[in-house]
């Protein structure tokens, strides 16, 4: 720790724990402390900590090739491009290192796609969470995001979340595409209407738009389907996808209808790193993990799983949980007091949650996590609201 305050720059607020080693849902600090993680890689650890697959994955790469430019062709990085392809909707895949750079490129195609016909215009959603980058973070229509950053960048429109006569109105010849989560993350875990998507997907054809879905969160297996488009019937015409994509290491792709991925040329767009074999090989045995496993099934039974331990405690303290959200492993629990202080509690009885929007607690478990392991951490949980209530 005093390392890091010497050397490192204080842009994130971090806890009083050095982390060394993790093993599925369970992680271990410097002191041998053992905790049980239910937000494991902020997300990105969809299949726990260190999953063996990946692992093995991982450490025959890097004595095979660590990385060359994507001037050439490499087996693996075509391989999953493939795997990705034929698990979501035909696309044509363009790989970098992270959500952010994902939304990057999605935003930057659906400008040259449209550029021809004068739409440059992204429509994006109150509450929604894009990324860092500058057009990403514009995307995201939290001005707590853009505070000190000022300028952004020029061409965005924000409407609120889950409301398609808003979208409507605000659609023209200027659009270029509409910028959205299937579910608000950071937002809030933030569940749309059923006919959400299928509606957005109507107004966008209706007006010659681009759908973009941001799955960077709810992508690969995460709600019990590959994309959480799947639960729809609709296809978006590009998606992005990162966190989870690579078993927990660092990778983010945009998938995009052929059509419109044509529009982008050799040197329009790039990434040094994006797509190199170890990350490759990595997101091929995630993918494996999550077949052979049987993990798309298992999500859906442990969300039900949190559900019912949350439903009983609202029934328990309903002035404290005003309501619970849960599709697959994404789950907010929305309370009536600041969430901040529940995670410290947490912590100290060796449990890892993530407070989100002020008031939801926000958990992303593995998709292998054991019932024993929810029933545990549920408890643990559920002891620490009743005593903020007490």
């Amino acid at each position: 720790m005093s390392q890091f305050e010497h050397y490192v720059i204080a842009n994130y607020k971090r806890f009083p724990v050095c982390l060394v080693r993790g093993e599925g849902s369970w992680i271990w600090d410097a002191e041998g402390n053992r905790y049980l993680d239910l937000f494991p890689g902020w997300g990105c650890n969809l299949i726990g900590h260190c999953p063996p697959r990946v692992v093995e994955a991982v450490r025959d790469q890097v004595g095979r090739l660590i990385h060359v430019p994507n001037t050439w062709y490499m087996e693996p990085q075509g391989e999953l491009a493939e795997a990705l392809s034929t698990r979501s909707f035909g696309g044509k895949c363009f790989f970098c290192n992270s959500g952010a750079e994902a939304n990057e490129a999605a935003i930057k195609l659906a400008r040259v796609y449209g550029h021809a016909r004068g739409r440059t215009k992204i429509v994006t959603m109150e509450g929604g969470f894009h990324g860092r980058t500058y057009a990403a973070l514009t995307a995201t229509a939290q001005p707590k995001y853009h505070a000190g950053f000022e300028p952004m960048v020029p061409g965005f429109q924000y409407v609120p979340y889950n409301d398609l006569p808003a979208v409507a109105e605000v659609l023209d010849d200027k659009t270029a595409a509409v910028l959205v989560e299937p579910i608000q993350g950071e937002g809030g875990i933030n569940i749309p209407g059923a006919d959400y998507l299928a509606g957005l997907r109507q107004l966008c054809d209706r007006r010659g738009v681009l759908l973009i879905l941001d799955e960077v969160q709810t992508g690969m297996g995460r709600t019990g389907k590959w994309f959480a488009y799947q639960h729809t019937g609709i296809q978006p015409d590009i998606l992005t996808c990162a966190k989870a994509l690579a078993g927990g290491v660092a990778m983010g792709v945009m998938i995009a209808q052929p059509v419109v991925a044509s529009v982008f040329k050799p040197g329009m767009h790039a990434s040094t790193f994006g797509g190199n074999p170890i990350a490759c090989r990595a997101s091929l045995a995630t993918i494996e993990t999550i077949e052979e496993d049987g993990l798309l099934a298992r999500g859906i039974a442990i969300g039900e799983r949190f559900r019912g331990h949350f439903e009983r405690l609202r029934a328990e303290l309903p002035d404290l949980i005003r309501e619970i959200r849960v599709l697959g492993t994404m789950i907010g629990v929305d309370l009536a007091i600041d969430a901040t202080a529940i995670v410290g509690q947490c912590l100290e009885r060796r449990v890892l949650i993530n407070a989100t929007h002020g008031h939801v607690v926000r958990l992303l478990p593995a998709l292998n996590i054991e019932d024993e392991q929810i029933d545990e951490s549920c408890s643990i949980l559920a002891d620490v609201l009743r005593r903020s209530v007490a």
